[in-house]
């Protein structure tokens, strides 16, 4: 699982620009210069054409710098969304801008604190003159507030199906979100009569969604490898220079026992992230599973290992003076995004056939 020297040189570029800019005005010159927005996106839509493992660098970058991007809101989900639809139509109208990263794009999709297809609620339903009808409300949409592509999952009479929404649609809310981690963007997304444009197939949400779901749990776990390990990072630097007692602290035993552990949980959680984006490429039929071990396991890492990083630093580590707070409210905050660990082993139980029946 060595990463080839193509994607080396695409984790130094990503590194080495977030490097020089910071926050949301990263995003230029990572689309820009470097194009990640369009590294998934097809040759023909104006991408690289590259798959889940480049897509496995840059997210773990951004998980480093805990970087505001729009990154998995507009280049995971809403891409990927559109390719799963097989919309030859929709992806030439909205792809290239998209892969440019002069559009970016947003997938409304949970409900009720549930990222699970089935429980798609909002309706879409025939006007008086053809046109589609949205109503309904979505929840955690990444982005939600500022993107100029948005799709929707909504319900008709054959099953959930997938809709373009226009931003400035009368029967359009866009709500920003107070959010505990405020390095991710997100909204409530209130639809009372929005007209929807139909993508793909009606009916055929369901599967879009399913597919979209173990992609971003794919490329979150990714996000989450890398910032646990710079919470290691920080803590082991920290440990190397903080002296208690006339030594630094990080000699003594009980703190170098702690920090092998979360070690190996960081280690653990990029062999789990790095098997499922190895699936994706690969077009395995265990992706579903792959996808729920890594979104578990590494969100228990990361979780871990961002206590740990406020434990180790001691007083600092909770102040807002230290990144350590940052690392912590991303953590948990993550590990709920497309659904908890417990969801996934769920999941997992399931695709392996042990539930009960």
């Amino acid at each position: 699982m060595r990463p080839t020297e193509e994607q080396n040189e695409l984790r130094d570029a990503v590194r080495a620009s977030l490097a020089r800019h910071e926050g949301a005005a990263a995003w230029l010159p990572l689309t820009g210069q470097i194009g990640v927005a369009g590294l998934s996106v097809p040759e023909e839509y104006g991408g690289a054409g590259c798959g889940a493992r480049e897509v496995h660098v840059v997210m773990e970058e951004l998980g480093r710098n805990l970087s505001p991007v729009p990154y998995l809101g507009s280049v995971v989900l809403t891409v990927q969304a559109l390719l799963a639809s097989g919309d030859a139509e929709a992806c030439a109208r909205l792809l290239p801008g998209l892969a440019e990263g002069r559009t970016v794009g947003a997938l409304a999709w949970a409900e009720r604190g549930s990222w699970n297809p089935a429980a798609v609620r909002a309706e879409a339903a025939r006007g008086a003159g053809g046109a589609w009808r949205l109503t309904g409300a979505k929840e955690f949409v990444l982005h939600g507030t500022e993107a100029d592509v948005l799709l929707v999952a909504a319900r008709t009479a054959v099953g959930v199906s997938l809709f373009q929404v226009p931003v400035d649609d009368a029967g359009l809310r866009r709500e920003a979100a107070v959010t505990m981690d405020r390095t991710r963007a997100q909204a409530r997304i209130v639809l009372d009569g929005a007209e929807g444009r139909l993508i793909g197939a009606e009916g055929d949400g369901g599967r879009i969604l399913g597919r979209v779901l173990d992609l971003a749990c794919t490329a979150l776990a990714a996000e989450q490898t890398g910032a646990a390990e710079r919470c290691l990072e920080l803590t082991v630097a920290y440990a190397r220079e903080r002296v208690q007692f006339g030594r630094p602290i990080g000699s003594f035993q009980a703190l170098k026992h702690r920090l092998a552990d979360a070690y190996v949980l960081v280690e653990a959680a990029r062999s789990a992230a790095l098997r499922a984006a190895f699936a994706a490429d690969a077009g395995s039929s265990e992706l579903t599973r792959c996808a729920a071990v890594a979104k578990s396991a590494c969100s228990e890492a990361f979780s871990a290992v961002a206590g740990e990083t406020i434990q180790l630093h001691g007083g600092i580590g909770i102040t807002w003076e230290h990144d350590a707070h940052r690392y912590f409210k991303r953590a948990h905050g993550s590990a709920q995004l497309f659904g908890s660990p417990s969801w996934h082993r769920g999941r997992l139980a399931e695709e392996l056939g042990l539930t009960a029946t």
